[in-house]
């Protein structure tokens, strides 16, 4: 059973490399033949759809700002990504990311920027009914900034200490996250 007491009018905030998708050490998924689901990723979306009102994608891109990955290639590979996630029965409702250089731009996580951009788009969202998850303590600042409960994935970075204060909950894949709700 999952520490978190959500409801059908939560919001799942999640990143993708290293979430979703295993990254590129040192680098970038700069096509969809780079992107490489998690075993179980897909199947997380389907549990997620049936917990969350909303499920929205919030990922810093530098590699789009470094010239490095195609912005064409961002949205290919996104959309393709979807298509899986909804043939395997999920859905992902917003992708947001922010191709920014500069550590201090707004929409630039730990910063909020794609978080207010989400909730343009959904303006029900509460952030203090939200979960973000990711696998980096930036990810951990965006949901505390939001005012959400965070999620680490140990996917990436398995020696990261759970008691630090900014993570709620740590878990070792985004299914196993899953299958605790």
């Amino acid at each position: 059973m999952s520490e978190f007491l959500i409801d059908k009018d939560w919001t799942l905030f999640l990143d993708r490399d290293g979430v979703i998708n295993h990254e590129v050490h040192l680098g970038y998924v700069n096509n969809w033949e780079e992107f490489k689901f998690y075993e179980g990723a897909k199947e997380a979306f389907k549990i997620f759809a049936a917990h969350f009102k909303y499920i929205c994608l919030v990922t810093n891109q530098r590699g789009i700002g470094r010239g490095i990955t195609k912005i064409e290639n961002l949205h290919i590979t996104h959309q393709n990504m979807t298509a899986q996630i909804v043939e395997d029965g999920g859905r992902i409702d917003g992708i947001y990311f922010c191709p920014d250089l500069a550590l201090d731009s707004p929409g630039r996580k730990p910063n909020t920027g794609m978080a207010f951009q989400a909730q343009t788009d959904f303006p029900d969202i509460e952030f203090t009914k939200s979960i973000m998850v990711g696998n980096n303590l930036s990810d951990m600042g965006f949901g505390r900034n939001i005012g959400a409960k965070t999620v680490f994935l140990s996917t990436t970075l398995p020696e990261t200490d759970p008691a630090i204060e900014c993570i709620d909950a740590m878990y070792p894949t985004l299914y196993q996250f899953a299958l605790s709700l």
